[in-house]
């Protein structure tokens, strides 16, 4: 069986979450300031005749995860590990790398993340992702002798 690093889907999906959660717009402000509201937030002052409306949740509006994105998540996976353990790479350049990296398998940040989120509770989908990683490198870049 190959090998599976969950460990790695959770860093992945810090290193990929945090800045995310850090941009705002123009004109926003964060969301803890008093007395302001974020676009899409209830204004407290507003009339209470309409209920506000709420965001679905992370895993409902990810929706299921396809063979194809499972395959496609491996490989990211394996890019983005690599890069992490790369210490010739400059922290600041990881995360930029790592985006990159995830693009080229083919799936967006968010999706990536959402998948690794969904894997922390999904055993069904950990075992496909482990199934569907690419075989290790041996150590040393030599293929077994046999």
């Amino acid at each position: 069986m190959r090998s599976f690093n969950l460990a790695a889907v959770a860093m992945a999906t810090t290193l990929f979450a945090a800045p995310a959660m850090a941009q705002t717009a123009p004109g926003q402000t964060s969301p803890g300031a008093p007395g302001q509201t974020m676009p899409g937030q209830a204004d407290p002052a507003a009339p209470t005749g309409a209920a506000p409306q709420s965001a679905p949740p992370a895993a409902a509006a990810s929706g299921p995860v396809s063979d194809a994105e499972v395959t496609q998540f491996a490989n990211a996976l394996t890019a983005v590990d690599k890069i992490n353990k790369d210490t010739a790479t400059p922290a600041a350049d990881k995360q930029t790398q790592m985006a990159q990296a995830v693009t080229s398998a083919g799936l967006t940040p968010e999706r990536f993340n959402s998948i690794a989120t969904a894997m922390s509770s999904d055993t069904a989908l950990q075992a496909k992702v482990a199934a569907a990683m690419p075989p290790a490198a041996p150590a040393g870049g030599a293929a077994p002798q046999q």
